[in-house]
């Protein structure tokens, strides 16, 4: 296959998160390298050989789960293969997003490129033709307990096969007429390419990577929406300079950050002696979420290049495996959830702050002078809610106990069901920003302060949503509505092009 400027080779090694980002778009075509499919035809020829034999292999000549023991004839192997697909098509709930489903599919050929798999080579060039014809499965989110997307990868498997449902030129088709539409043909599993198919964590870890990058853009805006309030509230920049001094990793980059924004001459002089802890912490809290969201994010880049299959073939035997228990990206991921939590208390302690008077001389509620209103006060109540909403998604699930085929699978990390707390989380969070904002902005305009740089884009992107208030009136929508402006890609571009942050910018591809 010729080359073009749109290919895109897995090799079997990590993919980043620009890499994934393409493919999620569709904007570059994966193929596999040769080495690579080099390597997942000699595991094949393992596979094959002991196959002949009548040797057992897990999920290619015998049941699967509580099935394990029985032993299929050759005559059945094909049979078995394909309705093993069909029988783990059960997924249930909203669909994945089409990017989450080509990453997913992306992720799985290039773990098998490693060589360890043991599936046909032919099994690899379906995956990959359903991503060169953008065929993109259909893959309802409920059905894995997180040690292997069986439930889940079983409709895209399905699909391969001509089963299940896919979206092809924007339509929402029956499998067999998607494929027949982009030109291909259902394939017919061999033996192990059925496990091989659907047996991993491949949608796990796509939509895993794909929150990680979304709770980073929504960290870089509540990192400028908390300089915003910070500016507002008169706080002093002495704690961040000593962060970014006497600090390590995630303290020290938002301790850098902060000082570096706060180096303008249009800085308010401190209003207080001692600041608040939500003021003067800001740098610790913010670097424990990027500590933590970091070191989730970079286990899944690594996942994107293991093989979590089971079995596997290694040293030209086939082995049993535990490598579908994607246990360390699991809890990394609740690890950032609870940096979420402290992440959100901090902003609600300093939206308390901006309305409470006791800063600056700020009136009560950032009611304006001589005005009959209630102003901002009620508006904490949704600040505080969001807050518990968040707070209460950080609780860890990952150790509960399940037990299923007989016994014989006792272990999970419901990964799955982590990732779409994450994403709620990760809502409120972008919401929490849009009220900071709101209060921030006004909270600037009652003390007559200039703003520049990153604050000054914060705040004008806030205004021309917000205008400054001064009777009370209803404000859902308007919330609402800068929530969406503060979250839109030309926010996120404007608050990174004013105040840039190379090492979370560039590693989660921020700049797209």
């Amino acid at each position: 296959m010729l080359a073009s400027a749109d290919t895109l080779y897995l090799t079997g090694q990590p993919l980043d998160f620009a890499t994934l980002e393409a493919i999620g778009a569709a904007t570059r075509r994966p193929v596999a390298c040769e080495i690579g499919m080099g390597r997942v035809g000699a595991s094949r020829l393992v596979i094959t050989d002991r196959l002949a034999t009548g040797l057992p292999i897990y999920g290619a000549n015998t049941g699967v789960g509580s099935m394990k023991d029985k032993l299929w004839t050759a005559d059945d192997l094909v049979e078995f293969n394909n309705n093993l697909v069909k029988a783990h098509h059960f997924g249930t709930g909203e669909p994945f997003t089409l990017p989450i489903v080509r990453k997913a599919m992306a992720i799985r050929v290039n773990t098998a490129l490693g060589g360890y798999s043991g599936c046909s080579p032919e099994l690899i060039d379906a995956f990959l033709a359903l991503l060169e014809k953008d065929v993109v499965p259909v893959v309802r989110r409920h059905g894995s307990m997180g040690c292997a997307d069986i439930g889940l990868m079983g409709q895209i498997a399905s699909v391969i096969t001509g089963d299940g449902e896919a979206w092809y030129g924007g339509e929402r088709l029956p499998a067999a007429d998607a494929l027949k539409r982009a030109g291909l043909t259902p394939y017919r599993m061999q033996p192990r390419d059925a496990l091989a198919a659907l047996s991993v964590n491949a949608i796990s870890h796509a939509a895993a990577a794909n929150v990680v990058r979304e709770a980073a853009k929504a960290i870089r805006n509540l990192m400028v929406t908390g300089l915003l309030s910070s500016l507002a509230l008169g706080a002093s920049a002495d704690p961040w300079r000593v962060a970014a001094r006497l600090s390590a990793h995630g303290e020290a980059l938002a301790g850098c950050w902060f000082e570096a924004q706060a180096s303008s001459g249009h800085w308010p002089k401190p209003s207080a002696i001692h600041d608040p802890l939500s003021l003067r912490m800001t740098a610790q809290v913010f670097g424990a979420c990027l500590d933590t969201l970091l070191l989730a994010a970079e286990r899944i880049v690594e996942a994107t290049a293991q093989s979590d299959d089971n079995p596997v073939v290694m040293d030209n035997h086939v082995m049993a495996s535990g490598g579908s228990l994607p246990l360390s990206t699991t809890l990394y991921v609740e690890a950032a959830q609870t940096g979420f939590a402290h992440l959100a208390r901090n902003v609600l302690n300093r939206c308390v702050l901006l309305a409470n008077g006791v800063r600056r001389n700020l009136p009560v509620n950032l009611v304006a002078p001589g005005e009959a209103a209630t102003g901002f006060g009620p508006l904490l109540k949704l600040a505080v809610e969001l807050y518990m909403r968040i707070q209460s998604l950080a609780v860890p699930i990952s150790a509960q106990s399940i037990v299923v085929a007989g016994g014989l699978e006792e272990e999970a990390t419901f990964l799955p069901l982590i990732v779409e707390r994450m994403e709620s989380q990760v809502r409120d969070l972008r919401q929490l920003a849009a009220l900071e904002a709101m209060l921030s902005a006004q909270a600037i305009d009652l003390a007559g302060d200039n703003v520049e740089g990153v604050v000054a884009v914060a705040y004008a992107r806030t205004r021309a949503v917000s205008p400054f208030y001064r009777k009370d009136r209803p404000l859902s929508a308007e919330i609402e509505a800068l929530d969406r402006d503060l979250a839109s890609p030309e926010a996120l571009a404007a608050f990174v092009e004013a105040a840039p942050m190379a090492g979370i910018d560039t590693f989660f591809a921020l700049k797209l």
